[in-house]
C-alpha cells in the first residue's frame, strides 16, 4: 500500500481537481494508473444476467482498445465490469467505499488482488473504517472523478448507481444508459436516463465515440468464430448446421428453455447468433 499526499506528482490530477479532494489517498497497486484513460462502469448489485453479460462485454471491449474500467467492487455489475477488463488484459480500478486495509463485500478478496495486479485498489478513507452506508456517495464522486464517462449497466430507480451520474454531471463527465426491457425493475434506472436525453450505450463504440476516440475495427471481432467455451460452442455448432427456433434448439441440446436462455445470452451479445423475423435462431456467418 502506498500513501499518496495531494501535493504529490502520483496524485491523480482528476481527483485533485476536486473541491473536495481528499488530502491523502490510499493505494495498493500503480499509482501511475490512476492517470490513464478510464471509462466507468456501474450498476445493480442484483444484476440480472442480461445486466453481467452486458457489463463483462463493454469492459472487455473498452480494455481492448486501451481504455481502463472504473467501477466499485461491489457485487454484480462492478464486479462484472472488473472481470471484463482483466479477462481482456486491460487496466481496471476499484474505488472503495472502507479503509485501504478492508475488502468488502466479503468475498471479493481475490478480485481485489486481481485488480491491484493490474490496475489500482483505491481509497481516500483512513485504515479500519468500516463500509458505512454513507461512504459510498462519496466513494462515488470519485468513481466519477478518475472517468471520462459513466455507464450505467442496470440501476433501479432509487439506486446508489444514479448518485454516480449526478457527480459525473456536476463534474461534466459523459453520461451514457444501457436500455433494457421497459418492465424490468433492474432497468427503470437507465431507461429514465435515456428518457431524459442521455445517450444509449449499445456497445463500446458508443463509449469511446462519447470521450473522442473511433473505434479500431480490428480490435474486437463481432464475429469471432468458433466459441472456445464448450456448451457456447456446442450451440453454436448445433445452430451452424441447421437454424432452429428456441424450442427446437432447445430439444435438440435437450437443455430447459432456462437454461437455454442462458447459454445464448453471451452469444447474441457477441455477435455470433441472432434471430430473424420468422423466430428462428441462426449463425452469423462472417
Amino acid at each position: 500500500m502506498r500513501l499518496v499526499p495531494y501535493a504529490s506528482a502520483a496524485y491523480p490530477p482528476r481527483i485533485a481537481a476536486l473541491r473536495d479532494a481528499a488530502p491523502l489517498l490510499a493505494v495498493r497497486g500503480d499509482p501511475k494508473a490512476l492517470g490513464g484513460a478510464f471509462a466507468a462502469i456501474v450498476g445493480a448489485r442484483r444484476a440480472t444476467a442480461y445486466g453481467l453479460a452486458v457489463a463483462r462485454r463493454l469492459a472487455a471491449d473498452l480494455a481492448a482498445h486501451g481504455v481502463g474500467v472504473v467501477s466499485g467492487l461491489a457485487r454484480g455489475i462492478d464486479a462484472a465490469a472488473h472481470r471484463g477488463a482483466l479477462e481482456a488484459g486491460g487496466c481496471t480500478v476499484a474505488v472503495l467505499g472502507c479503509g485501504p486495509d478492508r475488502v468488502y463485500p466479503p468475498g471479493h478478496e481475490r478480485l481485489a488482488e486481481e485488480i491491484v495486479g493490474r490496475g489500482a485498489v483505491v481509497s481516500e478513507l483512513p485504515p479500519g473504517a468500516p463500509p458505512f452506508a454513507y461512504h459510498f456517495p462519496l466513494r462515488n464522486r470519485l468513481i466519477s472523478a478518475l472517468s471520462e464517462a459513466v455507464v450505467v449497466v442496470e440501476a433501479r430507480a432509487r439506486s446508489g448507481s444514479l448518485i454516480t451520474v449526478e457527480h459525473a454531471a456536476e463534474q461534466g463527465r459523459e453520461v451514457l444508459a444501457v436500455p433494457g426491457p421497459i418492465d424490468a425493475p433492474e432497468s427503470e434506472g437507465p431507461n429514465r436516463l435515456l428518457r431524459d436525453g442521455v445517450a444509449p450505450a449499445l456497445d463500446a463504440g458508443d463509449v469511446l465515440r462519447a470521450i473522442g476516440r473511433e473505434p479500431a475495427a480490428a480490435a474486437r471481432s463481432r464475429n469471432p468464430g468458433e466459441p472456445v467455451d464448450p456448451e457456447a460452442r456446442a450451440l453454436w455448432l448445433a445452430l451452424r448446421s441447421e437454424p432452429a427456433t428456441r424450442d427446437e434448439l432447445g430439444a435438440r441440446l435437450g437443455v430447459s428453455a432456462q437454461e437455454l436462455a442462458r447459454r445464448l445470452l453471451p452469444l447474441e451479445l457477441e455477435g455470433r447468433v441472432r434471430e430473424d423475423r420468422d423466430g428462428r435462431l441462426r449463425v452469423v456467418s462472417g
